[in-house]
């Protein structure tokens, strides 16, 4: 993966940092608009794409192969359609591509996207890779260690922000109003994260305080509601353009979603390092620095739920030690391929919350969701009767239509059992 070994690879360099426009992929809105406004405050013009439409699938097709993987499809078509759309100046513009730089497909399509972007006339274009595991070194974009928590503090309030309107949207009264708080936080969070040395640890706590409150306070009414939990491959499970707008379409036929944060993922990919030193005695400093990471990413999510139950309003989400515990019986914690054996125990967890229907998202040929989502929805039901799961792929042959009413006839099926 070193760059003397892509001819495709142009590099950000401390230059470009000045005058240059960022544009990051939309998977998750809430976190990285929280990201982009962050990194603004060392200077990065960082923006978020919000383009969709079908344009984006039939440019990612135009340039990628159809046996890609669907995220990559997508990500590298909004790219285009961004380039190519005359908003932006192809000289003044880099790209960000995140990765985990594990085994999943997608750590390797980078390459596939500088290569689409050569054939359609943006060879020089940067793209930046974001990785903890240091796939590629870019000059012009370093992160310290006070910007690192920074950003673990972004996903930290948006994980928040998610549980807090996916609870209040289907009972307020006046419905708009969990968006426009929500709007209204990423904004006042936006100017403030990173600005103040003391923020990240200091003053968080009573930051979740105020936000807990202030969507407590929003009027709401008992409604019979269906409760739905949504887990899957990471860029299909949280990005709207992936799933197609799969939350809103779960909250206009009247269900509560949930969906676990994505510092849940974050978790799960230091924890990783620990399970390496178990199964193949692989320590160093890879082993400790996961050690010592999982430790506080695992305190920083305990620090949430404590806040979230002493409010009272709102059902806070399991401790990551008790969730890397419950796929045991099920799938082993060596199977760490994508979402791996997470997946298994995000789909235990919720139903173990009292949250009995799970869609289950994924890339169509997406080997290891199929491995450990579908592959464990018969074992999952065996030990669990009243589980009610559907498993539903996406990629650009799938049929919305088709996708929605297996999604009714889930609902349906719920339904039936409240009453």
């Amino acid at each position: 993966m070193a760059a003397a070994t892509n001819e495709y690879y142009v590099q950000f360099t401390e230059e470009m940092k000045k005058d240059y426009t960022i544009l990051a992929p939309n998977m998750l809105p809430a976190h990285f608009k929280l990201i982009c406004n962050f990194m603004s405050t060392y200077g990065y013009h960082m923006e978020l794409l919000e383009n969709d439409g079908p344009e984006i699938t039939e440019l990612g097709l135009r340039y990628v192969h159809n046996d890609a993987c669907y995220p990559a499809i997508l990500i590298i078509g909004q790219f285009l359609d961004a380039l190519l759309s005359g908003k932006y100046d192809p000289d003044k513009t880099a790209l960000i591509y995140f990765q985990t730089g594990g085994g999943c497909r997608a750590s390797n399509y980078i390459s596939l996207l500088r290569k689409a972007l050569a054939k359609a006339g943006f060879a020089h274009v940067p793209v930046i890779s974001f990785s903890f595991s240091n796939l590629e070194k870019h000059p012009g974009f370093k992160l310290n260690v006070k910007q690192l928590l920074g950003l673990l503090d972004a996903v930290l309030y948006g994980d928040l922000l998610w549980l807090l309107v996916n609870q209040t949207k289907p009972y307020e009264i006046n419905a708009g109003d969990a968006d426009a708080l929500e709007a209204e936080w990423i904004q006042r969070l936006g100017k403030s994260i990173g600005a103040d040395s003391n923020l990240i640890m200091r003053h968080s706590k009573n930051i979740y305080r105020q936000m807990i409150s202030d969507f407590a306070a929003i009027p709401k009414e008992e409604r019979d509601t269906v409760k739905v939990g949504v887990v899957g491959e990471i860029y299909v499970k949280y990005s709207p353009l992936g799933n197609n707008k799969l939350v809103d379409f779960l909250n206009k036929e009247g269900a509560e979603v949930t969906t676990p944060g994505l510092l849940d993922f974050l978790t799960y990919c230091s924890y990783n390092g620990i399970v390496d030193k178990k199964l193949y005695g692989r320590g160093g400093l890879s082993y400790w620095g996961s050690k010592i990471a999982y430790r506080y990413l695992c305190k920083k999510k305990r620090d949430l739920i404590t806040l979230l139950e002493e409010e009272g309003s709102f059902d806070p989400p399991c401790p990551f030690e008790q969730v890397v515990k419950l796929n045991e019986g099920y799938i082993s914690n060596g199977v760490k391929m994508g979402e791996g054996w997470l997946l298994t125990s995000e789909m235990l967890e919720l139903a173990g919350s009292g949250i009995k229907n799970i869609v289950c998202v994924q890339p169509f040929g997406c080997l290891p969701n199929h491995v450990c989502g579908k592959g464990m929805m018969r074992p999952i039901k065996e030990r669990n009767p009243d589980i009610n799961i559907v498993a539903v792929d996406y990629d650009p042959g799938a049929s919305r239509v088709n996708q929605e009413n297996r999604l009714k006839l889930m609902l349906s099926t719920a339904r039936e059992r409240l009453s």
